[in-house]
């Protein structure tokens, strides 16, 4: 049931997004490959988009310090720990929202059918985030800094509103220009990372 649901809506979709001079035969192709996503996609991710989301603490988000200092401090679960270390070696130098933008695109990543359905999943994944994979500890030696990470990922976590990125699902330093980046949307830039939103028709394999 969940599985036809988002097929439709993804069909709706679709067709929304392509221009009016495009042709049937493109549009059934575009509409078979993103069928094959989907059939792909666990049933935890298509639930989870099919679920209202339940109540959430955090009905908005401050992107200062003195806000974030009225958070409780949060610490345990195995995506908490996951979101808190890839904000601190990917965005510790980053201003609050582009920390919070950061952690956008992991829980939109989590969101997608795409990519695996938990935020340990997605940062583990291959060699996404290079923190991962670059052969250097990953202890956390600046406590203010992980503080305040463990703050933003436990308010992401909470269900707070993600406006910042608008579904990105990529980013990159503004020293590097990936080849995928120019045939994704650009979003947003916020600090020294641009943001991106990967459409639907466009596979990265």
């Amino acid at each position: 049931m969940f599985r036809v649901l988002f097929m439709a809506f993804a069909a709706v979709f679709l067709a929304a997004q392509v221009q009016a001079d495009t042709s049937d035969d493109s549009m059934e192709s575009l509409i078979r490959q993103e069928s094959r996503a989907l059939n792909a996609a666990s049933s935890a991710h298509l639930q989870r988009l099919v679920t209202p989301a339940s109540a959430s603490s955090v009905k908005s988000m401050r992107y200062d310090a003195n806000w974030l200092a009225t958070q409780p401090v949060e610490s345990g679960g195995r995506d908490w720990t996951c979101l808190t270390e890839a904000l601190y070696f990917e965005a510790r130098g980053e201003s609050i929202k582009g920390q919070v933008a950061v952690a956008e695109v992991i829980l939109n990543r989590v969101d997608s059918p795409r990519y695996p359905d938990s935020v340990c999943g997605v940062v583990n994944q291959g060699c996404q985030f290079s923190y991962t994979c670059d052969g250097h500890s990953e202890a956390m030696h600046e406590s203010g800094a992980e503080a305040q990470v463990g703050k933003i990922a436990a308010v992401m976590l909470e269900g707070a509103p993600r406006e910042l990125t608008d579904g990105a699902t990529h980013y990159h330093t503004v020293a590097v220009n990936p080849r995928w980046a120019s045939a994704f949307p650009m979003t947003a830039q916020i600090g020294v990372h641009r943001f991106y939103r990967q459409p639907l028709q466009i596979s990265m394999n």
